[in-house]
């Protein structure tokens, strides 16, 4: 909102305005003859600790400037050098040194910014990452350690007076591209097919033996390459960008329901070739083990929302994804527990047919001891 007033009101002066926004803060580039004037805005959504940007695509070798405010009322600004996965080390020689701007900069809780000027390029576009911290170092030195960022990520700025806020509409990255495809086939495996498998195991099951084939191939053979690969994107575009792994929530909730999928997959192979020898009524684990693929599920429906929500607008600060997504994935959150529902429908059916089964196996078993001789019955 703050931007989009102050943009139109530049342009007036004969400067060039760009901005993009994530959850956390939004960076703003004038552009005049000679300098830049970047300013780094707290949307308020954290408290800052500090922030920062680099002039790059990924932390790796990337020049970057980083901002807080001290105890005195003072700002610092940093200029630093990614160094892959490792805390960024002070640049002492950077090609464009950075000034700050105290005038144009606010450490008010409500409203804090941190503006500072570099010489201007011929570039008429700028690649930025950029970082939010909630820890303050509390120092007011340079080479001050810092506390992992809160969020993080990437978008391209147009410096050649085109107005741009909010979106970008530059080629997607290629970590961008891994993200868009990591999302599709999770999407696939944990939406689409394993719903499929629990569905099939619900309402075929009392029909027909071939059940557990369908239900195994829907929820392993399918969905676990498609969520395998998924993971593996996943991971990979985080280590595409220079940054920490299990660095915010999703990534770690996409880490726990990962190994719970997996132990999901272990307990129904367990459960299928290992039987009890007695087995008075159903075993306790075959509850266990649909309760378990159902809570997955839900987790499942959580993080692909968190994924379009939050990971992807505060990963690549392209904004929010379509309104679509938000559609197709309220009726798919409403459907699939309406059709399952619906399906237990089935269990009176169900458990009628399992019981009769107990009943043959143990009259075959009595038909077989009247067949042994006394001697061997004792």
């Amino acid at each position: 909102m703050y931007l989009s007033r102050v943009i139109p009101l530049l342009t007036l002066y004969g400067l060039v305005a760009a901005a993009q926004s994530s959850n956390y803060m939004c960076v703003k580039a004038t552009v005049n003859e000679t300098t830049v004037q970047y300013a780094l805005a707290s949307t308020g959504s954290q408290t800052v600790g500090w922030m920062g940007i680099g002039f790059g695509s990924q932390m790796d070798n990337t020049q970057m400037v980083i901002m807080w405010s001290n105890s005195d009322g003072t700002i610092t600004l940093s200029q630093r050098r990614g160094d892959g996965h490792n805390l960024p080390l002070v640049d002492s020689n950077p090609d464009r040194v950075a000034a700050l701007v105290e005038a144009a900069s606010s450490t008010s809780t409500s409203n804090t910014t941190f503006t500072f000027t570099v010489d201007k390029t011929n570039a008429t576009t700028q690649r930025i990452i950029f970082g939010f911290g909630s820890t303050n170092p509390r120092s007011s030195s340079v080479d001050a350690d810092l506390e992992e960022h809160t969020g993080y990520g990437s978008f391209e700025l147009n410096l050649d007076g085109n107005i741009t806020s909010g979106h970008s509409s530059d080629p997607l990255q290629p970590f961008e591209r891994m993200i868009v495809a990591h999302a599709i086939v999770c999407i696939l495996g944990f939406l689409l097919f394993l719903p499929f498998g629990s569905l099939l195991a619900r309402y075929v099951r009392t029909f027909t033996p071939m059940w557990y084939t369908g239900h195994w191939i829907s929820q392993f053979a399918l969905a676990g390459p498609l969520i395998v690969v998924g993971f593996a994107l996943g991971v990979q575009s985080v280590s595409s960008q220079g940054v920490p792994h299990l660095s915010d929530d999703h990534q770690k909730w996409g880490t726990g329901i990962f190994v719970l999928y997996l132990t999901q997959c272990a307990l129904g192979a367990i459960i299928h070739w290992v039987k009890p020898k007695k087995r008075p009524g159903r075993p306790p684990q075959n509850y266990f083990h649909a309760l378990f693929g159902l809570i997955i599920i839900g987790l499942a429906f959580y993080q692909v929302r968190t994924g379009y929500v939050t990971e992807w607008p505060n990963t690549t600060g392209r904004g929010d994804v379509a309104n679509g997504a938000n559609t197709v994935w309220y009726i798919w959150i409403v459907l699939l527990p309406f059709l399952y529902l619906a399906g237990l429908a089935f269990l009176p059916k169900q458990y009628r047919q399992e019981a009769d089964a107990r009943k043959g196996r143990i009259n075959s078993d009595e038909h077989l001891m009247t067949d042994v001789p006394q001697q061997y019955r004792d």
